[in-house]
């Protein structure tokens, strides 16, 4: 492999990025790039310092930062390894609805309809596409225990998807599908979470009445270079569960 370069402290101007924020993005590149695929045991700091030309506390420093943001595992006596997208990360990372009980489990899902369609005026603003972008629509209802609790509509950038919905089957655990059929790593995004009333549909999905009130959670999620690569519209029944932000 080709050693990318790195640029020295002493030649960066004052609003240059950190020496360890850099090789972070190489890193980062790796994986985004396939070249560290999901569960895949990395090089060992010192193997990373030294084809990159930095001091290990450099390279510890950037694994340190994506440890932190859940990119990499570290085992204890096995190394360091490209995380995965399994249901325990994505309960703890993504995935805040909680039964009543306490107990985090992972949703069932039943798919309602898919569909690749021309990008609408809201999808091509929230995605960033460009006009005549086509996009995979996904409907679903996830259940926790054998209850509906979620009505859900997403949307995909389609030419970063291509046969999803089609040739490649839609599975429950989409952030894995994304990952390990398409290379593409859900590192993060933003969500807005209000209370509205359940559209009619919804409701009778949900087994509520019109009306209703709900949790409406709106999430653009982004891959590692920072592209929107989702958008994820969750409607939530919370009479049996509640939303759970851990703040640790």
């Amino acid at each position: 492999m080709t050693a990318e370069r790195v640029m020295p402290a002493e030649t960066a101007n004052p609003g240059f990025r950190p020496l360890y924020r850099q090789v972070k993005d190489l890193l980062l590149k790796r994986i985004g790039d396939g070249i560290w695929s999901p569960g895949a045991l990395i090089p060992s700091e010192q193997q990373i310092a030294a084809e990159l030309g930095v001091s290990q506390g450099t390279v510890r420093k950037a694994l340190d930062e994506m440890t932190s943001e859940r990119l990499l595992t570290r085992r204890q006596g096995r190394g360091t390894f490209v995380a995965r997208h399994d249901e325990a990360r994505i309960l703890f990372q993504f995935f805040k609805i909680v039964p009543e009980s306490g107990v985090a489990i992972f949703p069932e899902s039943e798919l309602r309809r898919t569909e690749n369609a021309r990008a609408d005026e809201e999808e091509r603003s929230v995605l960033k596409l460009a006009p005549g972008d086509r996009v995979v629509r996904i409907t679903r209802v996830r259940s926790l225990g054998g209850k509906p609790v979620i009505s859900e509509y997403l949307s995909l950038p389609a030419r970063l998807f291509p046969g999803l919905g089609e040739d490649i089957p839609i599975e429950n655990n989409l952030y894995e599908l994304y990952s390990s059929r398409f290379g593409i790593t859900v590192s993060g995004g933003q969500e807005r979470v209000k209370a509205i009333a359940a559209p009619p549909e919804d409701a009778q999905l949900l087994g509520l009445p019109p009306g209703a009130p709900v949790l409406a959670i709106d999430r653009v999620a982004v891959a590692l270079d920072g592209t929107p690569v989702e958008w994820r519209r969750t409607l939530c029944q919370t009479a049996d569960c509640a939303y759970v932000s851990d703040l640790r």
